[in-house]
């Protein structure tokens, strides 16, 4: 069984590879110090468990598990955690199993055994959990390789079909998620400017014309122009005058 180790202190990933390497059965097949380098390595060594910290920078423990849930072939997952209150209650009913640190070899042993029993409900039970707020990153595949965009570099989303591209100002991405739930799900920081886009607020630097007279947007990182419908165009205006204000 492959194990792949997830905490941002190095001292707390040789601890738990030091427990792993005596243990028969287990193999640790890599290690990561946050999240998105974690789903990468997941996605190239296909582990078939996880020892995810909860609180890292950028990607946490839980974001990171709610990605988890939409792989093929997801590993199992035992969270780990230096907060003793930190929702354990929560994590002891939907995951596998949760370890509090310091991580002692016996405990360990118990979380090892829980892991080889994983089933789809659990796995179900975990998406669940985990899909309360918002991803700080998005995550799709492109050609077999995992891309990830973190959400404060996105500039825009735009539908077409039934694929949502997912537009920063380096990269962009496909994923097949609903307009409408990417709206719901970041409605603090993006607003419609029409049925098939969103943007930034933090990105919108002001609004044009077009030479066929309909109103564009504007985006700080790309040169791009979106088209704002009659009925967004005013909120889009009101956005940019509160901005100017500030």
């Amino acid at each position: 069984m492959k194990c792949l180790i997830v905490d941002d202190e190095a001292l707390a990933r040789e601890r738990l590879s030091r427990m792993l390497a005596s243990t028969e059965g287990w193999s640790v097949c890599g290690e990561a110090a946050d999240g998105a380098t974690a789903l990468r390595q997941i996605e190239e060594t296909q582990p078939d468990l996880v020892l995810l910290d909860i609180r890292m920078p950028g990607m946490d423990g839980l974001e990171v598990a709610g990605h988890l849930a939409g792989f093929d072939r997801p590993p199992a997952i035992v969270f780990t955690t230096a907060y003793g209150d930190h929702a354990l209650e929560a994590f002891e009913a939907q995951a596998v199993d949760y370890l509090l640190k310091p991580i002692h070899p016996e405990r360990l042993q118990v979380a090892l055994g829980k892991a080889r029993r994983l089933n789809s409900a659990q796995l179900q039970r975990l998406e669940d959990t985990t899909a309360d707020g918002p991803r700080t990153h998005i995550c799709a595949r492109n050609r077999g390789n995992l891309e990830i965009i973190p959400v404060s570099e996105v500039v825009y989303f735009q539908a077409d079909c039934k694929y949502v591209t997912v537009c920063s100002a380096r990269r962009r991405i496909l994923v097949e998620e609903p307009l409408k739930s990417l709206e719901h799900e970041f409605s603090n920081d993006f607003i419609r400017i029409h049925r098939n886009s969103l943007i930034a607020v933090n990105a919108l630097c002001g609004v044009e014309k077009n030479a066929g007279g309909h109103h564009q947007v504007i985006l700080k990182g790309v040169d791009e122009r979106l088209e704002i419908s009659r009925r967004m165009l005013p909120e889009v205006r009101r956005r940019l005058k509160s901005a100017s204000n500030t």
